[in-house]
């Protein structure tokens, strides 16, 4: 059985918006084939949280990118493995805050 998985604010903010963004551009089937990888992303995570590669280390930030177009942001502590963002990696990067 692997860690629990918490959202930030943020993150949940992100993830809101990414499936608005899908299903008024797209269509709802694909907003939900997008939330679909992200459970089985998360599903991934919980159980080896060091699958994905560490990009800021003060913090304990690792990054998967989801699409071309989106990256889950996650750290790891003893008890659970907290979801930090969900970026659209077509914005600017310094827009990113953990």
């Amino acid at each position: 059985m692997g860690k629990k998985v918490i959202w930030s604010l943020a993150a949940e903010g992100d993830l809101e918006d990414v499936l608005d963004f899908l299903n008024k551009k797209w269509s709802s089937r694909i907003a939900l084939q997008f939330l679909k990888k992200v459970e089985n992303v998360i599903d991934l995570i919980s159980e080896d949280p060091k699958l994905f590669p560490l990009i800021h280390k003060k913090l304990g930030v690792r990054k998967c990118v989801l699409t071309k177009q989106n990256s889950l942001f996650y750290r790891e502590n003893k008890r659970n493995i907290e979801i930090v963002r969900l970026f659209d990696t077509r914005q600017d990067p310094s827009k990113l805050k953990y």
